[in-house]
């Protein structure tokens, strides 16, 4: 792959920065718009949604169509997914396509008294823009937007090919993906995927996340009694299912809150050193409560496995009566290293609930829901050219690092287009608390990944993957 001069990486950089005002302002128009795809919030807001989406990418005048689309959740289904924007423009002879993703729905709000500023009504403070969707993800489609307009300007018979996927479900668990691949492979197919929903090592950092934990969750049902019982009359005879279910999960865990559970695997890959302090400040651990886990931080956040209870069934404090439960239901999260597959995963959990229910008790694994881990091949050339282009974009060496989250549709991406080079590049930051109220965009790290795909974006267009 050829170099970039020094002149045409300063071009480029150039009309990033002359743009970059207007594009905060578009993506603050974005995060006005309520676009929760969980039931129970009003679909319209999708569809506002989708439409802003489509209209900001025919202005990058990159493509001849852009379109809304949906399909069933699953072939035959009467069910359908959530608004998708999908578009392509076709590679002149010898030059790849790329493929880029970000998703335009966006977490649930939650309780407005925990936010310092409106969910929906966009902020700066300093050098972050508050609000729901500001980083996860309508930065990153607004990454995408503005690095297609630099494209357009300085390279408009570039000849690259360009495919475009925007999710609309993304948050909510990307129901209807598989099928959206299989129906619209065409569209989609690529050589480069660019998918823009991930992490920066900090905000002057960049990083390419080369890793990520795959994720076995299922529920968990305990039972000990055909019936529920007084527990004056009954209770130190009786089991009640909490006792059991609780004895049953702590068998999970070693005495340092560990996986414990025979046949989940650790993945072997170097990960860099952290001080374990950054992590109790940018998770809010007070002081005197101990991380869990053995060994080096980074290595139990990437590539060891976790196992969390996430959800239960038992009554809640104000519900609370004196009885014996006969059932008890907890939701159990298990994230899985890269090299495991969320299947052996999975019977590796079914194997140790069968040995370890304690009293006889009935366990039951139900509703359950597989993600597959992520390793990326870092010697491809497009691995290297995105790593030159966050170089000249942030001034710094981007970090290869593992997420110690799932993102289950890139398992899917690489199944349906095993030939294609993944890149998962990001707008967040350690300060960004995606999915948490006063989540926040710092605006100069969305500056730096939009300069970042912009140069990549122009770096293939002239020297192509050879």
């Amino acid at each position: 792959m050829e170099s970039m001069t020094n002149d045409h990486t300063q071009k480029v950089l150039s009309a990033v920065d002359e743009a970059f005002d207007a594009s905060v302002e578009e993506l603050k128009s974005l995060v006005r718009i309520p676009s929760v795809a969980f039931g129970g919030f009003d679909p319209a807001k999708l569809d506002e949604s989708a439409s802003a989406v489509k209209a900001l990418m025919e202005s990058t005048g990159v493509f001849d169509s852009v379109r809304i689309e949906r399909v069933p959740v699953a072939p035959g289904s009467e069910e359908f997914g959530q608004p998708a924007i999908i578009a392509r423009r076709e590679a002149a002879p010898g030059k790849p396509t790329v493929l880029l993703y970000a998703h335009h729905d966006v977490q649930p709000w939650g309780d407005e008294a925990l936010w310092k500023t409106p969910p929906f009504e966009p902020t700066v403070i300093g050098d972050r823009l508050y609000g729901r969707g500001a980083s996860d993800d309508k930065a990153g489609v607004m990454t995408h937007v503005a690095a297609l307009r630099v494209l357009q300007q300085i390279a408009p018979d570039s000849g690259l090919g360009i495919a475009l996927f925007i999710e609309g479900e993304e948050e909510y668990g990307s129901r209807s993906f598989a099928n959206f691949l299989e129906t619209h492979k065409e569209t989609l197919r690529s050589d480069v995927i660019v998918v823009a929903d991930s992490d920066n090592w900090s905000t002057t950092v960049p990083s390419l996340t080369v890793s990520l934990r795959g994720n076995v969750k299922f529920g968990l049902t305990v039972t000990t009694l055909d019936h529920a019982n007084h527990s004056g009359m009954y209770g130190g005879a009786v089991a009640d299912a909490p006792l059991a279910a609780i004895r049953l999960l702590n068998t999970f865990w070693d005495e340092n809150g560990s996986s414990a559970v025979e046949g989940l695997l650790s993945a072997e890959h170097t990960a860099p050193d952290q001080d374990e302090q950054q992590v109790r400040d940018e998770a809010g651990v007070p002081e005197g409560v101990s991380l869990i886990g053995s060994g080096r931080v980074l290595d139990r956040l990437w590539n060891d496995p976790a196992i969390t209870v996430v959800g239960t069934s038992l009554p809640d404090v104000q519900n609370a009566s004196n009885t014996i439960l006969p059932t008890a239901t907890f939701v159990v999260s298990a994230r899985i290293a890269p090299g495991q597959s969320s299947a052996d995963a999975l019977a590796a959990l079914e194997r140790h609930v069968e040995k370890h229910t304690p009293f006889g008790a009935k366990a039951e694994i139900t509703n359950v829901e597989l993600g597959d881990p992520f390793l990326v091949d870092t010697t491809g050339p497009a691995v290297r050219a995105m790593k030159e282009s966050m170089a000249d974009a942030w001034g710094n060496e981007a970090v290869e690092a593992g997420i110690g989250g799932s993102i289950p549709f890139i398992s899917l991406l690489e199944q349906e287009f095993p030939n294609a080079e993944i890149l998962v590049t990001g707008v967040e930051d350690p300060g960004t608390m995606a999915h948490s109220p006063n989540e926040s965009q710092h605006l100069g790290v969305l500056r730096n990944a939009i300069a970042s795909e912009a140069l990549l974006l122009t770096r293939l267009a002239t020297g192509g993957l050879g």
